[in-house]
């Protein structure tokens, strides 16, 4: 049993003892009382495949680059990673590297339609002769970006100092004459400001062009567009390093990187009749190491294992992955709290990792019973559903991720908070943790206090008169459900994990 509700671990094999986890980094962090911005709300976090770059995207359509600094010792650490056993105190610290500009607020005339500058995703791209390449994209629009370090040259070693010419001190060479000084102080050059001396100018010589320093610059290499009439809520790239996939409500595409103005589309869930809808596409992502693969969640709490080479039109799955429901448990509340609004692939491409609002699943490609693992993220907040649903809060879309080695999973919940679960054999590893610079400072989530049944409710939903709306969790701790977690990262090699809370992001290693 794993502590925090009734979960079951039975997934990869090899226990493990729960991390100490301890505060690493903050970016941005706010002060007391600042106002935050709208605009610098971070809406997307991911490290490169490596983990020594971390992209970030907020809802003012930018991209911020950080780069890892502590690269001592990167041979032996490459060597432990083999063993998937991951050195014990390594402090990961990054820095700031740069940002850009990605998206813009649009608008479609056609449509009469606003398009937000906002980051929906950000995903990095192999890497090629020093360059950085990433994806990125807003509801509408996905753009390859290529970012490299350009070399700035200038001229140097000239035979007049430009700083002294302008009357700062005496030019360089004594057999200029008076009236020469002042003509090039005055930005002029003739043939006739030098006077030579009996047997030349010795010290006269050629200017020469170095490269001092370097500069980040960003450009845009690809813009991908006008393939989906709904919101792109995800892309992913395929192992094979030249196709990628961007899903929206009903349909994914396929493109290929260097091909902007064609895309394939390989899923269509969009029916004849439009009423006839009853589920929509939540979340899609590549499998890690079969290019001919991609799985697929739903706003019904199902996941879709496609295979590509079955056919052109991937309208048929190869294996579908949904929950049973519990007998008697159903409300209003069941459809809508089951949506899965994330779905991650291990780097083994064996298990699948999925949130939906209540819990996170753990997948097995295999078994398409039911989930291996179950974790209650907060179940405390299950009496306050109607509170939830009236300010809309319950559609609230958490991400998730898995460790490198496949033996913890993580995501976010509201106050700030996140929550790591150990999900090898045997595991009861279930860590609460604040985005804040003292990260245990809440400990772990007691069981769920008795709550009043929801199985009466159905049409509208009412608040109760004098029922328990007090926004107090299990641990007697206040919870905000404006501040919430909803982006977070675990670095592809090491315990390290990147989370955004409003415009800060933090960092946290074990």
């Amino acid at each position: 049993m794993i502590n925090g509700g009734s979960e079951t671990a039975v997934a990869p094999v090899g226990g493990s003892q729960p991390l100490d986890w301890k505060f690493s980094q903050v970016f941005g962090e706010r002060t007391a009382g600042e106002e935050i911005q709208e605009v610098d709300i971070i809406s997307a976090i991911e490290f490169n495949r490596n983990g020594d770059h971390l992209a970030t995207g907020d809802r003012g359509g930018r991209v911020v680059l950080f780069e890892r600094t502590d690269t001592q010792d990167h041979v032996g650490h490459r060597r432990d990673l083999e063993k998937m056993d991951y050195p014990i105190n390594r402090h990961p610290e990054f820095r700031y590297k740069t940002e850009f500009q990605s998206h813009e607020p649009e608008f479609d005339y056609l449509k009469s339609l606003e398009i937000e500058e906002k980051i929906n995703k950000i995903r990095w791209c192999q890497s090629s002769n020093g360059a950085l390449f990433l994806l990125s994209t807003n509801d509408k629009t996905i753009k390859l970006w290529k970012v490299q370090e350009k070399k700035v040259k200038k001229v140097c070693n000239m035979n007049v100092d430009s700083t002294k010419a302008m009357g700062n001190g005496p030019i360089v060479g004594s057999s200029i004459s008076t009236s020469s000084k002042q003509h090039i102080a005055n930005g002029g050059c003739t043939s006739n400001d030098f006077s030579f001396p009996t047997g030349g100018f010795p010290s006269l010589h050629l200017p020469v062009v170095t490269s001092h320093e370097t500069n980040l610059m960003a450009r845009c290499r690809r813009i991908y567009t006008h393939a989906h009439d709904y919101h792109i809520n995800s892309i992913s790239n395929n192992s094979d390093g030249e196709t990628f996939i961007s899903a929206d409500d009903l349909r994914i595409n396929l493109w290929n990187l260097e091909i902007s103005s064609q895309s394939f589309n390989i899923v269509d869930v969009k029916p004849a009749n439009m009423e006839d809808l009853t589920e929509v596409i939540t979340s899609a992502e590549f499998h890690p190491t079969h290019c001919n693969m991609l799985a697929y969640s739903s706003s019904k709490g199902s996941i879709r294992l496609i295979d590509m080479r079955q056919s052109a039109l991937c309208d048929t799955h190869s294996k579908l992955f949904e929950g049973q429901e519990a007998p008697g448990s159903r409300s209003f509340f069941t459809e809508i709290i089951a949506s899965i609004s994330d779905i991650k692939f291990a780097k083994d491409g064996r298990h699948i990792l999925s949130r939906d609002y209540m819990t996170l699943k753990l997948w097995d490609i295999n078994m398409d019973s039911g989930p291996v693992a179950t974790f209650q993220v907060h179940e405390y907040l299950r009496p306050k559903l109607c509170d939830l649903y009236e300010n809309d809060s319950i559609f609230d879309k958490f991400e998730c991720c898995l460790s490198g080695n496949g033996l913890r999973v993580a995501t976010g919940s509201y106050s700030n908070l996140f929550r790591v679960f150990g999900c090898s054999e045997g595991s009861t590893e279930a860590t609460t943790l604040e985005a804040s610079k003292n990260p245990m400072r809440r400990q772990g989530q007691a069981t769920s206090r008795p709550s009043r049944s929801l199985g009466n409710l159905s049409g509208v939903v009412r608040r109760v008169k004098g029922a328990d709306n007090s926004g107090v969790d299990a641990n007697g701790n206040a919870f905000d459900f404006t501040s919430k977690l909803l982006h977070l990262a675990w670095h592809p090699t090491e315990n390290s994990i990147a989370c955004a809370a409003s415009n800060s992001l933090y960092m946290y290693y074990a």
